[in-house]
């Protein structure tokens, strides 16, 4: 028998500057912190930040690695296992695009694929994050309707 979930609960990332990461998810997409804390001992700052469904967990570890090149490429980050991206779904992904690009987001790659339009971007330490039109009958949109 399956477990079963009520969906997405967080996604969590590791950044470079947590106070620039905040600012930035709160600029582009309106994310407000919940709270903030330390991982005991590890001297890692935690922050949560809600957004529209979900939260977001960012933490910033001293001496952390930055994040190699090639997971700043959504099509060569494929070539590595592990999570890839999040997925923010919008009604329009073409306008979303040019919102972004109006604030200065960079664009990392248009993708249309069996009828889907989605926008990679990167945050301010190069996570990708999929900014995703969510229209039409494809695979991608029926989970709303076994809300």
């Amino acid at each position: 028998m399956a477990v079963k979930i009520n969906g997405i609960n967080h996604c969590a990332i590791s950044v470079a500057d947590i106070e620039e990461t905040i600012k930035w998810y709160h600029d582009v997409f309106g994310f407000t912190v919940v709270n903030r804390s330390e991982i005991p001992g590890a001297g890692i700052k935690v922050a949560h930040l809600q957004g529209v469904g979900f939260l977001l967990e960012v933490f910033e570890a001293p001496g952390a690695n930055a994040l190699p090149e090639d997971r700043r490429v959504p099509n060569r980050d494929l070539m590595t296992h592990g999570n890839k991206h999040m997925s923010f779904g919008v009604p329009d992904g073409k306008k979303a695009k040019a919102e972004l690009e109006a604030m200065g987001v960079e664009i990392a790659m248009v993708a249309e694929v069996d009828d889907t339009y989605g926008v990679f971007i990167r945050d301010n330490t190069g996570n990708l994050i999929e900014i995703f039109e969510e229209s039409g009958d494809v695979v991608f949109n029926q989970h709303k309707d076994q809300a």
